[in-house]
Protein backbone atom coordinates (compact mmCIF):
# COMPACT_ATOMS: atom_id res chain seq x y z
CA UNK A 1 0.00 0.00 0.00
CA UNK A 2 1.21 3.39 -0.75
CA UNK A 3 0.56 6.58 1.32
CA UNK A 4 1.30 10.16 -0.46
CA UNK A 5 1.71 12.64 2.89
CA UNK A 6 2.49 16.18 3.61
CA UNK A 7 3.80 18.56 6.04
CA UNK A 8 3.21 22.21 6.38
CA UNK A 9 3.33 25.27 8.77
CA UNK A 10 0.77 27.21 7.19
CA UNK A 11 1.48 30.52 9.25
CA UNK A 12 -2.17 30.66 10.58
CA UNK A 13 -3.53 31.08 7.63
CA UNK A 14 -2.20 34.55 6.63
CA UNK A 15 0.31 35.82 4.68
CA UNK A 16 4.21 36.40 6.94
CA UNK A 17 4.77 39.98 5.72
CA UNK A 18 1.76 41.58 5.96
CA UNK A 19 -0.92 39.38 7.79
CA UNK A 20 -3.36 39.24 4.61
CA UNK A 21 -5.44 36.08 4.89
CA UNK A 22 -4.63 32.96 2.59
CA UNK A 23 -6.99 30.78 3.51
CA UNK A 24 -8.66 30.02 0.42
CA UNK A 25 -5.36 29.80 -1.36
CA UNK A 26 -3.72 27.53 0.89
CA UNK A 27 -6.76 24.95 0.77
CA UNK A 28 -6.08 24.97 -3.00
CA UNK A 29 -2.23 24.25 -2.52
CA UNK A 30 -2.89 21.59 0.02
CA UNK A 31 -4.88 19.96 -3.09
CA UNK A 32 -1.79 20.08 -5.09
CA UNK A 33 -0.43 18.04 -2.82
CA UNK A 34 -2.47 15.11 -3.71
CA UNK A 35 -1.95 13.71 -0.47
CA UNK A 36 -3.74 10.98 1.50
CA UNK A 37 -2.51 12.15 4.64
CA UNK A 38 -1.64 16.27 5.48
CA UNK A 39 0.54 17.00 8.73
CA UNK A 40 -0.38 20.88 9.14
CA UNK A 41 1.06 23.02 12.34
CA UNK A 42 -0.09 26.45 13.41
CA UNK A 43 -3.58 25.44 12.39
CA UNK A 44 -6.14 28.65 13.28
CA UNK A 45 -9.01 26.58 15.16
CA UNK A 46 -10.55 30.10 16.34
CA UNK A 47 -9.79 33.82 15.76
CA UNK A 48 -12.57 36.63 15.98
CA UNK A 49 -10.74 39.11 15.14
CA UNK A 50 -10.11 38.14 11.62
CA UNK A 51 -13.14 36.55 11.31
CA UNK A 52 -14.77 40.07 11.92
CA UNK A 53 -12.01 41.87 9.87
CA UNK A 54 -12.03 39.61 6.39
CA UNK A 55 -15.19 37.24 7.02
CA UNK A 56 -17.52 40.03 5.24
CA UNK A 57 -18.42 38.71 1.93
CA UNK A 58 -17.05 40.74 -0.56
CA UNK A 59 -17.61 40.96 -4.76
CA UNK A 60 -19.44 37.51 -3.54
CA UNK A 61 -16.10 35.88 -1.89
CA UNK A 62 -15.58 35.12 1.77
CA UNK A 63 -11.67 35.69 2.96
CA UNK A 64 -12.24 33.75 5.86
CA UNK A 65 -14.33 30.74 6.32
CA UNK A 66 -16.73 30.34 8.71
CA UNK A 67 -15.69 27.15 10.03
CA UNK A 68 -12.17 26.17 11.88
CA UNK A 69 -9.27 26.33 9.54
CA UNK A 70 -8.50 22.14 9.72
CA UNK A 71 -12.17 21.33 9.05
CA UNK A 72 -12.64 23.92 5.50
CA UNK A 73 -9.11 22.74 4.74
CA UNK A 74 -10.96 19.15 5.06
CA UNK A 75 -13.73 19.68 3.12
CA UNK A 76 -15.84 16.44 1.53
CA UNK A 77 -12.24 14.36 0.82
CA UNK A 78 -10.56 14.00 4.10
CA UNK A 79 -11.15 13.78 7.56
CA UNK A 80 -9.64 15.99 10.10
CA UNK A 81 -8.29 16.30 13.77
CA UNK A 82 -7.66 19.26 15.70
CA UNK A 83 -4.94 19.53 18.76
CA UNK A 84 -5.94 22.78 20.52
CA UNK A 85 -2.40 24.20 22.38
CA UNK A 86 -2.17 27.91 22.03
CA UNK A 87 -5.57 29.70 23.66
CA UNK A 88 -5.88 33.27 24.00
CA UNK A 89 -9.26 35.86 23.91
CA UNK A 90 -10.04 35.98 20.57
CA UNK A 91 -8.99 32.56 19.98
CA UNK A 92 -6.90 29.35 19.49
CA UNK A 93 -4.65 27.56 17.26
CA UNK A 94 -2.49 24.08 17.75
CA UNK A 95 -2.14 21.72 15.29
CA UNK A 96 -3.76 19.16 12.60
CA UNK A 97 -3.97 16.45 10.88
CA UNK A 98 -6.33 15.57 7.40
CA UNK A 99 -6.42 12.20 6.39
CA UNK A 100 -8.17 10.30 3.54
CA UNK A 101 -8.51 7.39 5.85
CA UNK A 102 -11.00 7.29 9.19
CA UNK A 103 -9.56 8.45 11.85
CA UNK A 104 -10.15 5.85 14.69
CA UNK A 105 -8.20 7.54 17.82
CA UNK A 106 -6.57 10.76 18.61
CA UNK A 107 -4.90 12.37 21.53
CA UNK A 108 -2.97 15.96 22.24
CA UNK A 109 -0.25 16.14 24.26
CA UNK A 110 1.07 18.82 25.85
CA UNK A 111 4.39 19.46 26.20
CA UNK A 112 4.31 22.78 26.49
CA UNK A 113 7.75 23.65 28.27
CA UNK A 114 7.18 27.34 29.61
CA UNK A 115 4.08 29.53 29.64
CA UNK A 116 4.77 31.98 27.02
CA UNK A 117 5.27 29.44 24.54
CA UNK A 118 2.16 26.57 24.41
CA UNK A 119 3.00 23.51 21.93
CA UNK A 120 2.00 20.19 21.45
CA UNK A 121 1.98 17.14 19.94
CA UNK A 122 -1.42 15.06 18.00
CA UNK A 123 -1.73 12.00 18.06
CA UNK A 124 -3.97 9.89 15.27
CA UNK A 125 -4.34 6.25 14.84
CA UNK A 126 -5.64 6.16 10.69
CA UNK A 127 -7.79 3.13 9.90
CA UNK A 128 -6.00 2.06 6.38
CA UNK A 129 -7.17 -0.78 4.60
CA UNK A 130 -3.60 -2.72 5.29
CA UNK A 131 -2.66 -1.59 8.60
CA UNK A 132 -3.61 0.86 11.89
CA UNK A 133 -0.56 3.84 11.38
CA UNK A 134 0.04 5.72 14.00
CA UNK A 135 0.53 9.32 13.28
CA UNK A 136 1.89 12.30 15.40
CA UNK A 137 1.64 16.06 14.76
CA UNK A 138 4.99 17.91 15.47
CA UNK A 139 5.18 21.74 16.60
CA UNK A 140 8.43 21.99 19.18
CA UNK A 141 10.04 25.17 20.59
CA UNK A 142 11.82 28.06 19.45
CA UNK A 143 14.53 27.42 22.56
CA UNK A 144 17.16 24.43 22.21
CA UNK A 145 16.87 22.95 25.81
CA UNK A 146 12.54 22.95 25.32
CA UNK A 147 13.22 21.07 22.19
CA UNK A 148 15.17 18.32 24.02
CA UNK A 149 11.99 18.33 26.49
CA UNK A 150 9.66 18.03 24.39
CA UNK A 151 11.82 15.23 21.56
CA UNK A 152 12.02 13.15 24.97
CA UNK A 153 8.08 13.64 25.63
CA UNK A 154 7.77 12.56 22.01
CA UNK A 155 9.35 9.51 21.94
CA UNK A 156 7.86 8.60 25.43
CA UNK A 157 4.46 9.13 23.49
CA UNK A 158 5.27 6.92 21.15
CA UNK A 159 6.59 3.88 22.84
CA UNK A 160 3.59 4.18 24.59
CA UNK A 161 1.11 4.34 21.89
CA UNK A 162 2.91 2.28 19.33
CA UNK A 163 5.05 -0.39 21.33
CA UNK A 164 5.11 -3.17 19.40
CA UNK A 165 7.01 -1.31 15.76
CA UNK A 166 3.66 -0.65 14.55
CA UNK A 167 3.89 1.70 11.61
CA UNK A 168 4.35 5.09 12.43
CA UNK A 169 5.13 9.06 10.77
CA UNK A 170 6.15 11.71 12.68
CA UNK A 171 6.11 15.40 10.61
CA UNK A 172 5.93 19.00 11.63
CA UNK A 173 7.90 21.97 12.15
CA UNK A 174 10.76 20.65 14.64
CA UNK A 175 12.49 24.04 14.87
CA UNK A 176 15.55 22.24 15.03
CA UNK A 177 18.26 24.50 13.42
CA UNK A 178 21.70 22.63 14.64
CA UNK A 179 19.86 19.26 13.51
CA UNK A 180 20.47 17.64 16.50
CA UNK A 181 17.61 16.08 17.40
CA UNK A 182 17.34 13.47 14.51
CA UNK A 183 19.89 11.06 16.28
CA UNK A 184 17.84 10.66 19.30
CA UNK A 185 14.72 9.85 17.35
CA UNK A 186 16.52 6.94 14.99
CA UNK A 187 18.19 5.22 18.15
CA UNK A 188 15.43 5.93 20.57
CA UNK A 189 12.19 4.75 17.91
CA UNK A 190 13.86 3.30 15.07
CA UNK A 191 12.60 5.59 12.46
CA UNK A 192 14.46 7.58 9.36
CA UNK A 193 13.80 10.92 7.99
CA UNK A 194 12.28 11.02 4.29
CA UNK A 195 15.41 12.51 2.49
CA UNK A 196 17.68 9.69 4.39
CA UNK A 197 15.84 7.04 2.58
CA UNK A 198 16.30 9.06 -1.46
CA UNK A 199 17.03 6.36 -3.85
CA UNK A 200 20.20 7.35 -6.36
CA UNK A 201 18.82 8.09 -10.06
CA UNK A 202 21.66 6.78 -11.07
CA UNK A 203 24.45 3.77 -10.63
CA UNK A 204 27.33 6.52 -10.53
CA UNK A 205 25.18 7.84 -7.47
CA UNK A 206 24.89 4.42 -6.03
CA UNK A 207 29.06 3.63 -6.35
CA UNK A 208 29.45 7.08 -4.26
CA UNK A 209 27.34 6.21 -2.10
CA UNK A 210 28.96 2.95 -1.17
CA UNK A 211 32.34 4.84 -1.31
CA UNK A 212 30.90 7.10 1.53
CA UNK A 213 30.10 4.61 3.66
CA UNK A 214 33.79 3.61 4.14
CA UNK A 215 34.46 7.41 5.75
CA UNK A 216 33.56 8.62 8.58
CA UNK A 217 30.12 11.28 8.06
CA UNK A 218 28.29 14.02 9.33
CA UNK A 219 24.77 12.95 10.40
CA UNK A 220 21.59 13.06 7.82
CA UNK A 221 20.43 16.43 6.71
CA UNK A 222 16.67 16.78 6.29
CA UNK A 223 15.68 19.32 3.69
CA UNK A 224 16.25 23.13 3.98
CA UNK A 225 12.50 24.21 4.12
CA UNK A 226 12.57 28.10 5.84
CA UNK A 227 11.81 30.83 5.08
CA UNK A 228 10.13 29.40 2.03
CA UNK A 229 11.72 32.46 -0.11
CA UNK A 230 14.92 31.36 0.05
CA UNK A 231 15.31 27.77 2.17
CA UNK A 232 18.14 28.03 4.32
CA UNK A 233 17.14 26.26 7.35
CA UNK A 234 16.31 22.54 7.81
CA UNK A 235 13.15 22.95 10.22
CA UNK A 236 10.48 20.44 8.58
CA UNK A 237 10.69 17.04 8.93
CA UNK A 238 8.81 13.75 8.12
CA UNK A 239 10.73 10.47 10.24
CA UNK A 240 8.85 7.18 9.31
CA UNK A 241 9.30 3.44 10.64
CA UNK A 242 7.90 0.53 8.63
CA UNK A 243 7.34 2.68 5.07
CA UNK A 244 9.89 2.75 2.27
CA UNK A 245 10.73 6.54 0.87
CA UNK A 246 9.79 6.49 -3.36
CA UNK A 247 9.88 10.03 -3.26
CA UNK A 248 10.38 13.12 -1.16
CA UNK A 249 10.30 16.72 -2.02
CA UNK A 250 10.30 20.60 -0.99
CA UNK A 251 7.98 22.36 -2.70
CA UNK A 252 9.95 25.19 -4.29
CA UNK A 253 8.61 28.92 -5.98
CA UNK A 254 7.07 32.33 -5.62
CA UNK A 255 3.00 30.40 -4.96
CA UNK A 256 5.07 28.77 -1.65
CA UNK A 257 6.74 32.03 -0.81
CA UNK A 258 3.31 34.02 -0.62
CA UNK A 259 1.43 31.52 1.01
CA UNK A 260 3.77 30.97 4.51
CA UNK A 261 7.45 31.28 5.95
CA UNK A 262 7.92 27.74 5.93
CA UNK A 263 7.98 25.53 2.55
CA UNK A 264 5.64 21.83 2.64
CA UNK A 265 7.71 18.68 2.01
CA UNK A 266 5.52 16.13 -0.05
CA UNK A 267 6.30 12.12 0.68
CA UNK A 268 5.65 8.94 -0.80
CA UNK A 269 5.71 6.08 1.24
CA UNK A 270 5.65 2.28 0.77
CA UNK A 271 4.17 0.37 3.37
CA UNK A 272 7.21 -2.19 4.05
Amino acid sequence: MKIRVATYNIHKGVSSVRGQPRVHALKQAIGLFDAEVVFLQEVQGRHDRHAAQYGAASHGHRHWPDTAQHEFFAGASHHSAYGMNAVYDHGHHGNALLSAFPIGATRNHDVSDHAFEQRGILHCVLNTPAADVHCYVVHLGLFEAGRGRQTAALIEAVMASAPHGEPVIIAGDFNDWRNSLGGKLRDALGVSEVFDQRASNSALGDLVRQLARRQARPAPAPARTFPAALPCFRLDRIYVRGFEVETAQVMHGTLWARLSDHAPIVATLKLA
